[in-house]
């Protein structure tokens, strides 16, 4: 019983603080500030444009703009799994919008492993090694969920696709 008090109080220590404390510069030049969804799901996706798994970008917005007001995806561009996302803010922005139409805010590129890990995905990392979640950032579209008071509450794989009954679930 004391190591398992012990093993809580780590965990907690380690993941402190909360999604909400997070600022980030947007694609588009802006900030992305993350308590402004407090009271909605949070879907955070590191994205990259020459992935074959860019065709989610259709029902990432699909999802997001069925949820509008529940839920706000946010995209991460990512140039870390085979150099898919080469491109600059401009590049990347244009390209979302043009060829799928993405409305839901995305981040500007950052890295998402490595020893340049960006402190928003250290920290989501980090909440899902506490809970017991696989880190889907295996490749790109790895996929986290954060519940209405930002505690994480799935991860899904880069295959798993937006309109999945394993995420929808959480949505319904």
């Amino acid at each position: 019983m004391k190591t398992l008090m012990i093993s809580l109080f780590i965990a907690a220590t380690l993941t402190g603080g909360s999604i909400y404390d997070f600022n980030v510069d947007g694609l588009d030049g802006g900030k992305i500030d993350f308590s402004k969804y407090k009271g909605q799901k949070i879907m955070i996706i590191n994205t990259a444009s020459k992935c074959g798994n860019t065709h989610q970008y259709k029902d990432l917005e699909a999802l997001y703009e069925k949820y509008k007001g529940k839920l706000v995806i946010i995209g991460f561009p990512a140039n870390n799994f085979g150099g898919q996302e080469p491109g600059t803010a401009t590049e990347i922005q244009e390209f979302c919008k043009q060829n799928y139409g993405v409305t839901f805010p995305m981040a500007d590129k950052v890295s998402v492993k490595g020893d340049d890990t960006h402190e928003l995905y250290k920290y989501l990392k980090e909440q899902a090694a506490a809970k017991g979640f696989i880190d889907p950032v295996t490749w790109n579209f790895g996929k986290f969920l954060i519940n209405e008071k930002g505690e994480l509450i799935a991860t899904f794989s880069p295959k798993t696709e937006p309109m999945s009954e394993e995420i929808l679930k959480y949505l319904n």
